[in-house]
């Protein structure tokens, strides 16, 4: 057993595989009294380190854990290295969910998806063993955890690994023995079973975005699912893939349809939004997709609520999220997205939009001229679309400078022109600060 551990940690990818799925083929007299080590070194395994991927190691170290737990059967009053228990249970689900979020790319493309396939495979077993066996070690937290998780997963980009969060969170939900539900503590199962009936449960192709992505946007009115959903959603909106894209912003779009008239469900989904944002700020993978999002909703007049009043505390911090995001940001996907974002918010009034319009004139004189162009092209679009932002006065001559000027050309140039906008915003000219004295 020793030396089966000790490969688990082998440089050689295959060599740790090979263990993992050995260790998860044990009986369970070899297990017992050192099912705790075993855990600890298959966790070992899962967890990501900075110098090795070992993608698959990962998957295979996952599913063997699940294997262990059906071989060493449940007791909640037992032993931890014996059985599962009150001892090890919150290990073991912390194990398995801290792997869902493994988003770990290489060459061959979004390699963790193997390793959050495989944890939602093993959450499943896991979860049903305990349901039928001995229920009260499920605790409500935890069966909270389990169900956002895969909420999330379902709403997320890759058709195959969407459709199998979705069968996982519809098998856990509907589950059922001669005593009732298998799995106790599920957040809103009455609307969950309203939502997603049990006859419908093998009619519907997860893997289409035209049928997924319609159900899962429901899970957005309940307020426990409504950030993992939104986490999700917002990789799935801001994507590449064209008919993904299509119908996962449709549905987005049909739910916040369906607010604009609840000020409190719009200012709770709005908080929720934010802090999306805030928990994966800088984090590529979720707030690239994100600032795309955030555009799509601007134009089409999701938070049109807020132009109603000066500063509306969205707004604000919105712009403080879209500033921190992209400051000294060389990325030019993310810095074009940010124009976008802040151009949709140009149509909210008071101090906020006095900061966007800055944060726009700062990005005239950005050292890439592409930035410089798309930014007066975008700037050119929004004084058209929102009346009001600039005076009737001024207009005529922002839109000429914007249009009639060469943004590509050398910065000592450019200047002078973003300077004149500055003037006619009523806006103060940046100051270029003065690079320290070297020695």
């Amino acid at each position: 057993m020793d030396a089966y551990l000790a490969e688990l940690q082998s440089p050689e990818e295959m060599t740790r595989c090979g263990f993992a799925m050995a260790l998860g083929a044990l009986p369970g007299f070899l297990l017992r009294g050192r099912l705790q080590q075993v855990l600890a070194g298959l966790r070992a395994v899962t967890l990501c380190s900075e110098d090795v991927s070992f993608a698959e190691s990962r998957r295979d170290a996952v599913k063997a854990i699940a294997r262990i737990c059906q071989t060493v059967g449940v007791r909640a009053e037992g032993t931890p290295d014996e059985v599962v228990c009150k001892g090890n249970v919150s290990q073991i689900y912390c194990t398995l969910l801290d792997c869902l979020r493994d988003y770990t790319t290489d060459s061959r493309g979004d390699v963790g998806a193997w390793v959050r396939e495989a944890a939602m495979t093993s959450l499943m077993d896991l979860t049903l063993l305990l349901g039928r066996d001995q229920p009260e070690l499920i605790e409500a937290p935890t069966c909270q955890r389990v169900m956002c998780c895969l909420a999330q997963q379902a709403s997320e980009k890759i058709d195959h690994f969407r459709a199998h969060a979705a069968h996982v969170f519809m098998t856990l939900l509907h589950a059922a023995g001669p005593a009732g539900p298998t799995v106790p503590h599920v957040p809103h199962r009455a609307e969950l079973e309203q939502l997603f009936p049990r006859s419908e449960a093998a009619s519907v192709n997860w893997t289409a975005p035209s049928q997924a992505f319609p159900r899962i946007t429901q899970l957005l009115g309940l307020p426990a699912y409504r950030y993992h959903v939104l986490l999700g959603l917002a990789v799935s909106v801001g994507g590449l893939t064209e008919s993904t894209v299509r119908h996962s912003t449709q549905s987005l779009f049909v739910h916040m349809k369906g607010i604009q008239n609840d000020r409190q469900a719009l200012e709770s989904f709005s908080g929720t939004l934010l802090q999306v944002f805030e928990d994966n700020l800088l984090n590529d993978r979720v707030s690239v997709p994100l600032l795309k999002m955030l555009d799509q909703m601007l134009a089409n007049g999701c938070f049109d609520v807020f132009t109603a009043e000066e500063d509306h505390p969205f707004c604000v911090k919105l712009l403080e999220l879209c500033k921190a995001e992209t400051s000294k940001s060389k990325d030019v996907q993310k810095l074009r997205s940010s124009i976008a974002v802040f151009c949709g918010m140009a149509q909210f009034p008071g101090g906020v939009r006095r900061k966007v319009l800055l944060q726009l004139l700062l990005l005239l004189c950005h050292p890439f001229p592409v930035i410089r162009k798309t930014t007066a092209s975008q700037v050119y679009e929004m004084l058209l679309t929102y009346s009001g932002v600039v005076g009737a006065d001024v207009l005529d001559e922002v839109l000429a400078v914007l249009s009639d000027t060469a943004w590509d050309l050398e910065l000592l140039l450019v200047r002078g022109h973003r300077n004149r906008l500055c003037d006619l915003l009523g806006v103060p000219r940046p100051q270029l600060v003065p690079k320290p004295a070297v020695g």
